[in-house]
């Protein structure tokens, strides 16, 4: 491997450190988040840590270099996806690298961006820095991009207005200025049991759930077929998934209950809140009334389960521009995949993300980052110093 491809040994050294931490997102961080915050602490940062409900997790926010003034933000998140029931060629929380690839848990989404920024700040404060250098490390991104909304608020009532801000999902290094939202429900339907072999006499909430997922998938061809498109999108349109079913006990029982989760992936201005009152309105309007003439207690409800803000920043953006400068790659994507990145422009931040590795490797069993991508994300690092730094 050549030099300018092969990462730094602290970086390595941090990237095995971090994978050794299973921070599952059922599971707590704070291990990880302890072990981070006492990495940062001899380079006098102003620490703010935000926790759950539960005080198992914890966002940490750090700000180093001058204070009171704005800066940018370097972010992660850093849970990740389970293991159950993946075939892993080895232990997926302890590193193993193979032919120019680092395989774990969390190598490409996201720990090794994680990594290379923890392993290059020490330089950044040595060098002097001229604006403040902000680092956001959240909880709970897999699940809804909860703990990142802690964190902001605490952010923005503490005064603290940064300049920009990288996320540094896996985007092999391209700058990304525009992904979609995502509104996740889960639907509730209560029937009414009796003997299959009466069956007009109960309420099968099997068959009514599945006349509502029909209607979805009625949603999800319209927009295939009839848009609204954008082609900078690799899916071009918004998406309508069902994803998970539960229901039902025994063949000769009509079914009391059934549950199903399913979600919109909306393109920037395409508007989920129509699309779940669509939903909606067909269910109580259209399926209710049926359920209804046999017992008045069945029914749906629908819960929301998460919500991620579409993201938007302009190709004309500081930040987009600085990104293309320091990626030397002057494309600019938009992704179908979701990020903490919409929440900090919902915060007033301009961002775009940026990291090491593929999102096609995310979540899967041998999950890997590429040496060369590493390498990258700290040849761009290094270029942002020279802009933070006097």
């Amino acid at each position: 491997m050549n030099a300018a491809a092969a990462p730094g040994a602290d970086t390595l050294r941090l990237i095995r450190e971090l994978i050794a931490f299973p921070t599952v997102s059922r599971d707590s961080n704070l291990q990880l988040i302890d072990h981070v915050r006492e990495l940062l602490r001899p380079l006098d940062p102003e620490l703010r840590l935000t926790f759950d409900n539960d005080r198992r997790k914890a966002n940490l926010f750090a700000t180093l270099g001058p204070r009171g003034e704005p800066g940018i933000v370097l972010s992660g998140h850093t849970d990740v996806v389970p293991v159950d029931g993946q075939q892993w060629t080895s232990d997926p929380f302890v590193l193993a690298e193979r032919e120019g690839r680092l395989y774990g848990r969390g190598t490409s989404d996201m720990k090794a961006f994680i990594a290379c920024v923890l392993a290059l700040v020490p330089a950044y404060v040595a060098r002097g820095l001229k604006t403040p250098l902000h680092l956001a490390f959240s909880y709970d991104e897999e699940v809804g991009c909860l703990g990142v909304r802690g964190l902001l608020a605490d952010m923005v009532a503490a005064g603290i207005r940064p300049k920009s801000c990288i996320v540094g999902e896996p985007t092999e290094m391209r700058p990304v200025i525009a992904h979609k939202g995502k509104q996740s429900y889960r639907c509730s339907v209560r029937g009414l049991a009796s003997h299959s072999a009466y069956a007009p006499l109960g309420v099968n909430a099997v068959e009514a759930a599945a006349e509502a997922v029909a209607f979805l998938k009625q949603l999800a061809r319209r927009h295939r077929d009839r848009g609204p498109y954008d082609r900078g999108f690799d899916i071009a349109y918004t998406t309508v998934h069902t994803g998970v079913i539960r229901g039902g006990t025994a063949l000769n029982i009509v079914p009391q209950d059934c549950v199903f989760d399913f979600e919109f992936r909306n393109l920037p201005g395409d508007d989920p809140e129509r699309l779940r009152a669509e939903f909606e309105h067909h269910v109580r309007s259209v399926i209710e009334p049926e359920m209804h003439a046999v017992d008045p207690g069945t029914g749906f409800t629908i819960e929301k389960l998460s919500e991620i803000p579409a993201l938007d920043t302009g190709p004309e953006a500081g930040i987009t521009a600085l990104a293309q400068e320091f990626s030397e790659c002057s494309e600019t994507l938009k992704v179908s995949f979701g990020t903490e990145a919409s929440q900090f422009q919902v915060a007033g931040v301009p961002t775009v993300v940026c990291g090491p590795g593929s999102i096609r490797q995310a979540h899967k069993p041998d999950e890997f980052v590429a040496l060369e991508q590493v390498a990258r994300c700290e040849r761009f690092l290094h270029r942002l110093m020279a802009e933070c730094c006097r």
